[in-house]
């Protein structure tokens, strides 16, 4: 653990630093992608998705409706683009839907 020192910093640096140090910040992604779909998305996708699964670049979306994935997979990359300005950065670059 890290010397104590008497300056003072936000919580908010500390946290940073912390998720930077102990390199938690692809957990992070994953648990903040999942929010994201499901925050954009909305109850009536949600209700058909099964599964969120961010794997490096790569967001994986489970569906249990094939008309709903048809739908979705006109506008991947409309998706992708709302999804990485929810999250504030580029952390997807593709979409599968299966």
């Amino acid at each position: 653990m890290a010397k104590r020192n008497n300056e003072h910093i936000s919580i908010s640096d500390a946290l940073k630093e912390f998720v930077e140090t102990n390199r938690l910040e692809k957990g992070l992604d994953k648990i903040n992608v999942e929010d994201a779909w499901g925050k954009l998305m909305g109850n009536g996708v949600n209700n058909y998705t099964t599964a969120v699964k961010l794997e490096g670049e790569t967001l994986y979306i489970q569906l249990s409706s094939s008309v709903l994935r048809e739908e979705l997979t006109y506008g991947k990359q409309k998706i992708i683009d709302m999804l990485n300005e929810e999250l504030g950065k580029q952390i997807i670059k593709k979409l599968v839907l299966r």
